[in-house]
């Protein structure tokens, strides 16, 4: 026998509604969370001056590398990266355009900005690259005897910094700051560039006395800015321990640091693709990203 018209479109009816109720007290997926918005500034080592390939959008004289450990760290956790890094750069190109058509590096930020990393420091006053460059002249000088460049410059380098390359690392991270008041802010130090003891002259024309004084001055730069970084609530990426034993008189497969003579970089004294990965690798550790 078939059922009367309205008995069916009631069962319908209530089944339509069975249905839309249990669709309506069903969990909602969840949304993929939004990709970190993450910006790299700074100077040769965080451009990876010297690594190819170079991004090519960027501009030459920054010798960008698309290894570079920004674009490590964005890959690896699929962030968003504005990268403005440029070789050379010291804190006044935060401010002021470094060259022609490359703006300062503080308008690469944004109000919600989350995440800013940055090298910078070793090219204020020209004090820690000239150094080394000073310290490899005086080394060839003497055929790698002696502490040359000790005796001819004393505490100047380690002064200026703390005098001069300090307060501007301190000026440069309340910059960003301000620029970008919701993110995490990391600065690393310098990985080592000469050993512990001994030397490698010619491979670093530096004399096997001064191995320790440009030692030092490494530790006064990177002291200054980690207390830069506790001045300003910025996060210190220290890599002193991480690059013990990898420095530029390693062997290759070895060192993150190139040497002057046998370099496999364009750009000699700085980090390789090993190097940028391994720090990149270490701020990953050190701010729990990934």
């Amino acid at each position: 026998m078939r059922r009367p018209l309205a008995v069916v479109l009631t069962a319908v009816a209530a089944a339509l509604t069975t249905l839309a109720g249990t669709a309506l007290s069903a969990p909602a997926v969840a949304a993929d969370p939004a990709p970190l918005r993450y910006v790299a500034l700074g100077d040769s080592y965080s451009a990876a001056s010297g690594v190819l390939p170079l991004k090519p959008l960027a501009p030459l004289p920054c010798l960008r590398s698309q290894r570079n450990y920004p674009s490590v760290i964005a890959e690896r956790t699929a962030a968003t990266l504005r990268d403005v890094t440029c070789g050379g750069a010291d804190t006044g190109d935060y401010r002021a355009a470094q060259y022609p058509g490359v703006p300062p590096q503080l308008s690469a930020l944004r109000s919600d900005t989350q995440l800013v990393t940055m090298t910078i420091g070793g090219n204020d006053s020209g004090v820690f690259v000239g150094a080394i460059t000073k310290c490899g002249s005086e080394g060839l000088r003497t055929l790698g005897q002696g502490n040359p460049c000790q005796r001819r410059y004393g505490s100047s380098f380690e002064d200026t910094i703390r005098t001069t390359t300090y307060p501007a690392l301190v000026q440069a991270l309340q910059d960003v700051r301000a620029a970008a008041p919701q993110a995490r802010v990391a600065i690393l130090g310098y990985p080592w560039i000469v050993p512990a003891s001994g030397s490698c002259f010619p491979q670093l024309p530096v004399a096997r006395g001064d191995v320790p004084y440009l030692r030092s001055l490494q530790t006064t730069l990177n002291d200054a800015v980690r207390r830069a970084a506790e001045a300003t609530g910025a996060t210190y990426v220290d890599l002193s321990t991480v690059s013990e034993g990898k420095d530029a008189c390693k062997s290759v497969g070895v060192r993150w640091v190139e040497p002057v003579v046998g370099t496999t970089n364009a750009v000699v004294v700085h980090p390789n693709a090993r190097g940028e990965r391994g720090m990149a690798d270490h701020t990953m550790a050190v701010l729990g990203l990934g």
